[in-house]
């Protein structure tokens, strides 16, 4: 593909996009940051955090798996690969988060961190719903598998069109 060819193609994908992909996209963004930046100060600090998780009554295997949620999850999201299993699984750790963590209603920061989970949750629950749209790999494999099954009905219906067997089909190569 030539340079010009490339610039077409990113134009008119480019005027393809509605707002609803551009916010999903910047949505998408600002949610994995957060797990994504908690994962890594998480891992960097693994023996600092593992000891003060474990005084909140949190196992190494919970810890390890919280990061691996957090790296994974987040990234995607960002990426936007497999995004509603990541949304679904980000929000459920949010929720479990803010009931297990953060009920102790009379500090005022306890009370923060519990609705500022409950409101992640509730933005990672919408994403599950409304998916990654089209600025994503969830879109990019979308329209890879759409513009398969286009080609195989075509040639199906060269093939029938002319009572051919898979066989007799020569394509060239």
């Amino acid at each position: 593909m030539t340079p010009t060819e490339l610039t077409t193609k990113l134009h008119a994908f480019a005027t393809r996009l509605h707002v609803k992909d551009i916010t999903l996209l910047a949505g998408r963004l600002l949610l994995s940051l957060l797990f994504l930046h908690e994962g890594v100060t998480l891992a960097t600090h693994f023996d600092a955090a593992a000891k003060a998780m474990a005084a909140q009554g949190v196992g190494l295997p919970l810890f390890i798996a919280t990061i691996a949620l957090q790296l994974g999850a987040g990234l995607s999201i960002g990426l936007g690969l497999l995004t509603r299993l990541g949304a679904v699984g980000l929000g459920l750790f949010c929720l479990a988060t803010a009931t297990l963590f953060h009920t102790n209603f009379a500090s005022q920061n306890e009370l923060l961190h519990f609705e500022k989970d409950l409101a992640i949750a509730g933005g990672m629950f919408v994403l599950a719903i409304a998916g990654a749209g089209r600025v994503s790999l969830d879109g990019v494999v979308a329209g890879y598998v759409k513009q398969r099954q286009r080609e195989s009905t075509v040639v199906e219906t060269l093939m029938a069109e002319n009572q051919m067997s898979v066989g007799e089909l020569k394509l060239p190569v």
